[in-house]
Order: C-alpha cells, then sequence, then structure tokens
C-alpha cells in the first residue's frame, strides 16, 4: 500500500480535530516517515486466518499504538487488508469521518462530499432549486426549522417544528440531516412527498411539495401608519451573501420617505451567514456593546463591534417566532441587549452555535461547529432561544393542521381532530362551536352554516370537501393584515410602552 492510501485516514482526523489548518499540519506530523506496521506477520508469511490464537492475539495486541490516530490507522489497515472481501478504501474513509461526525451528537456538524458542497454553496447563495426550507436534527429527528418565505414550502403548510418521518415514503429513520436534505431537494417541477409529526396533530401529515426555484431576495420592504406616523417594516427571510447590500438599500429608501419607525420581521427566518447578520446590525447598533461574542473550545472570547457611535434617532422594534433561528437570534438578541429595543413574538428557536466548513482537499467539506455565540451580555440561547420583551402569540386558528378526514366527522366523533376543526371554524367567525373535541350540536350547526356559507351540501358532517374548503378559508384569514397580532403589536410598541 502506497503512503497516501495508508495516512489519509490520518489526516481526516487531524483536520477534524484541528480545523482549517489540520490538513497542513497532519501532513508535516506524517509525511516524513512511514509509521505504520503492516498487518501482515513478516517473520512468518502466515496470514491472519492461517495464525493460531495466541498468535491473533499476540498480533492485534501489536498493532495497537499508544495513539489515537495509531489506532485508526491500524483499524484502517486491518480492514482493507484482512478483511473477507476487498473494500474500497474510499468507502472506508468516508465512513471514517462519517462516524466521527456521528459520535460528535451534534446536528449542525455534517460532512459534505463534492456534490452535497456544490449543494450547500448553493443553499447559502440563495439560488437553488428544491422546497425552500431550513430542517435540522432534533433528537435524531429531521425538524423543520422554518419554510423560507414565499417558498414553495410555506405555500404547501409546512410549519417550523414539523418533523419529517418520511420522504416519499421512506423513512429518515438513521439518515443524517444532509443524507436527508438530498432526498428532499430535486429538480423544479418535481414533487417530493413528506410524512411530518406536527406537535399537537392528531396523526402524521402526508405534505405534497412542487419544486421549484428558490428566489435570491431576502429583503421585502413595506410601509404602515400608525397615529398618522409612518413605519417602515422590513422582512428578512434568511441571511444569505446578499442580505446586508438588500437591507441597506430599503433601509435608505425608507428613510428618504421620511419614516419615524421600524420593524424589522425575523419571524420564520432560519438563518444563514454569520458575517451577514454583522454587516445588518452595524447599520443600526452603536459600539457601546459588542453585536456578538465568539466563545472557541477554549474559553477564548472575541468580540465583535459595531462602528457607529449612536443607534438610529427612530424607534425600532424586532419580530420573531419558534422559526426564527441562528443569525436571526444573532439580530434579536442584539437589538434588544443593546439598544433595549423591544422584541415582540415568541420564544426563537434556540441555535448558539457557529459552523465553519473546512475543506478536506478534494473538494469534500467538514462543516464542524467550532464556536458558541453569545448574546452582547454574554448569555448562551442554545436550545433556549431568544425570550421576547412582550410576549404575543397569534390567533388560535393560525396554528391549526390540515383537515385529514379520512372518514367523514359527525356528531360521532371526537378528539384532536374535531378539535382541530373547532378551532378553525372559530377563527372564521362560526363562534357557537364547542372546543373541546366533542362533535357537539353547537359544532354541528356551525359546519352547516360554514357548509350554507360556502356552495356545500349543508350536512354538518365534515367530509374530505368541507374540510378543503376549511383549510382554504383558514390559510385567506391568516394572511390578513389585521389578524397578525404579532405585526400589530410590534407597531404598537413603537410609540407607546403597551
Amino acid at each position: 500500500m502506497n503512503w497516501k492510501n495508508r495516512h489519509i485516514i490520518i489526516l481526516a482526523v487531524v483536520a477534524l480535530l484541528v480545523g482549517a489548518a489540520g490538513t497542513y499540519i497532519g501532513m508535516q506530523w506524517f509525511a516524513p516517515e512511514e509509521t505504520a506496521t503492516s498487518t501482515e506477520d513478516s517473520s512468518s508469511g502466515k496470514s491472519f486466518g492461517d495464525m493460531t490464537q495466541e498468535e491473533q492475539k499476540a498480533f492485534i495486541e501489536n498493532a495497537q499504538g499508544s495513539s489515537n490516530l495509531k489506532k485508526v490507522e491500524k483499524a484502517y489497515t486491518l480492514i482493507n487488508e484482512r478483511y473477507v472481501e476487498d473494500v474500497d478504501k474510499s468507502t472506508l474513509v468516508e465512513g471514517a469521518i462519517e462516524g466521527m461526525i456521528n459520535k460528535l451528537d451534534d446536528p449542525y456538524s455534517t460532512y459534505m462530499d463534492q456534490e452535497t458542497m456544490e449543494q450547500f454553496n448553493q443553499s447559502i447563495e440563495s439560488s437553488f432549486q428544491g422546497i425552500g426550507a431550513e430542517v435540522s436534527m432534533v433528537d435524531d429527528k429531521v425538524t423543520i426549522v422554518a419554510p423560507i418565505k414565499g417558498s414553495p414550502a410555506e405555500e404547501a403548510g409546512l410549519k417550523p417544528n414539523d418533523q419529517v418521518l418520511k420522504i416519499d415514503g421512506d423513512s429518515t429513520k438513521g439518515l443524517d440531516l444532509q443524507e436527508a436534505v438530498n432526498k428532499i431537494r430535486g429538480e423544479k417541477g418535481t414533487e417530493v412527498t413528506l410524512t411530518v409529526d406536527r406537535p399537537g396533530a392528531p396523526e402524521p401529515i402526508e405534505i405534497t411539495i412542487t419544486r421549484d426555484d428558490i428566489p435570491k431576495e431576502s429583503v421585502y420592504k413595506d410601509t404602515k401608519e400608525v397615529d398618522g406616523k409612518k413605519v417602515g417594516v422590513l422582512e428578512i427571510t434568511s441571511f444569505s451573501e446578499e442580505t446586508s447590500k438588500e437591507f441597506k438599500k430599503h433601509l435608505t429608501d425608507l428613510e428618504e420617505e421620511g419614516i419615524e419607525g421600524l420593524v424589522i420581521d425575523v419571524r420564520g427566518n432560519p438563518g444563514g451567514l454569520f458575517t451577514d447578520v454583522q454587516d445588518v446590525l452595524k447599520q443600526l447598533v452603536p459600539d457601546d456593546k459588542p453585536i456578538v461574542q465568539i466563545e472557541s473550545r477554549d474559553g477564548e472570547n472575541s468580540k465583535y463591534y459595531s462602528e457607529r457611535s449612536s443607534g438610529k434617532e427612530y424607534p425600532i422594534s424586532v419580530l420573531i417566532d419558534e422559526g426564527s433561528a441562528s443569525a436571526s437570534e444573532i439580530l434579536a438578541a442584539a437589538m434588544k441587549e443593546i439598544g433595549d429595543h423591544p422584541v415582540v413574538g415568541t420564544t426563537s428557536f434556540g441555535k448558539g452555535t457557529v459552523q465553519q466548513a473546512v475543506p478536506m482537499g478534494d473538494g469534500s467539506t467538514l462543516k464542524l461547529t467550532m464556536f458558541k455565540w453569545l448574546t452582547p451580555d454574554g448569555n448562551w440561547i442554545h436550545e433556549e432561544g431568544v425570550t421576547p420583551t412582550k410576549k404575543v402569540k397569534q390567533p388560535a386558528f393560525f396554528y391549526t393542521h390540515p383537515v385529514t378526514a379520512e372518514k367523514t366527522l359527525d356528531t360521532s366523533s371526537s378528539g384532536d381532530k374535531v378539535k382541530n376543526i373547532q378551532q378553525m371554524l372559530k377563527g372564521l367567525g362560526y363562534g357557537k362551536t364547542e372546543t373541546d373535541g366533542s362533535y357537539g350540536e353547537g359544532t354541528e350547526a356551525a359546519v352547516k352554516a360554514f357548509q350554507q356559507d360556502h356552495d356545500l351540501e349543508a350536512t354538518g358532517a365534515v367530509n374530505e370537501k368541507t374540510g378543503g374548503e376549511l383549510e382554504k378559508q383558514v390559510v385567506e384569514e391568516v394572511q390578513k393584515e389585521e389578524n397578525d397580532r404579532q405585526m400589530q403589536k410590534a407597531l404598537d410598541v413603537l410609540f407607546r410602552d403597551a
């Protein structure tokens, strides 16, 4: 076996341990001499299978080096030269790296081969084809962090914290995060069916999504009026390479229009580039405190500051929810702790780590968690999230689920499916319904009224057609500005303490 084949597994280990410089350092450590012990007994010429038990024991003891890296090399050599069947060397190396990553028990550290790395770069550039959703591993389950605004995932009804049980009928059990992402992604116009377990839903939900181009635009501008005052709204859907430039342009336009207040909406924003959220914050906050702090494994702390001497002259509020993660949380925490700006909504996702892509030399990459990020005041929000200063939940019907009426629901029915329908009806203004999951006379009357209002047969029972119309009407209500309690509060707190 040549030097390269024998030592490539060790170099992979070193790269994992010491980071971006690892491959270079590894070459310096291991290039001068060949240190591997052959798995063949050169003195006797015997193969491992021909050895006695005592000789096998002695061989294994001799193969065990004093260092962990030597142990890895011995395992590689033993399998490569003595396993009963021929094994592809690259498969061994890939498996060893993937095994080390899996042992970290960190959903954000992944190994990406050349093809996967290309897809990762595309997602960072916000220019790719797929369904448009950020996913993570939570309790070993593929979990939706948030769908991207205007994406097929959002339009199909995926929600934060949906756990993906199956992809096109195949279980996700045993898949790592990147394997799941690769299965979910695909060419524009093709379909993928996700079976998801949604918190509060009585049973798994099947959602079919048509893949499409995911738009590059990540900042959306709007204006509102509050008590005669003009307020700008900037919604940031992700932090990609152009986000800070888009933000600056839209903010400049709003300021030229004479806004007297600003709402920054990062609800459902799954995060993105660490550098880009810094560039956004540098446009907003003063240098009184660090924008964010980065802490390494040895406790070394790096602080990043704005270059502004003061904040904006107008009030600012920030909107977050359970789909706001990572870079979105950096923004919300900085606005909260530096400028004492109100943060409105529900507690965010809770991702307090920073990953770095480490090239492995052959086009593959380790995306490895290397740092914690801390808020300006030094708080670590990992798995806890950013707590809003003004806690506001949306109306109950915002959190309802698709109606899975495989069989008609009527007065003989009860349970979570019925409760879900009752919340829909109540949100749509049919207030006489029960809300406890029992299909009583009130629910039956409400269903009949709904059916009459929408030209459906007024049976008082919910079949597939009635369920589909309920979903359609709820979506329309969710999209109405007056039903967005969180936005209304974010606007309200700009000019009064409420």
